[in-house]
């Protein structure tokens, strides 16, 4: 299974982007504890290929993440950028490009 996300982690995640560790509601912070989730689970996939399960959990984690990613980019495009920089989440092709 994945990393064990501890209550202190999460809480240090929130505090980092979510302005308090008790703002758990907030759009950064619930990106930033998918982003933190998404790579704990790409690590164990690498060495577990055949875990079908967590792969199908990590789709899920990254559909959500994409989602709350589109909903801040409406709402507001300069803290949709920054966390995009702070988290270092790369851009797909298709955002650069412009086109499908």
């Amino acid at each position: 299974m994945a990393e064990y996300l501890t209550p202190q982690k999460k809480e240090e995640i929130f505090q980092e982007h979510g302005g308090s560790k008790t703002n758990t509601g907030s759009i950064e912070g619930q990106i930033a504890l998918f982003t933190f989730r998404i790579t704990s689970l790409s690590d164990h996939l690498q060495v577990n290929k055949k875990d079908h399960s967590s792969r199908r959990a990590l789709l899920t984690l990254v559909g959500k993440r994409r989602r709350l990613l589109n909903y801040l980019s409406k709402k507001d495009i300069n803290r949709y950028r920054e966390l995009i920089d702070k988290l270092d989440i790369r851009k797909s092709s298709i955002e650069s490009s412009g086109s499908y």
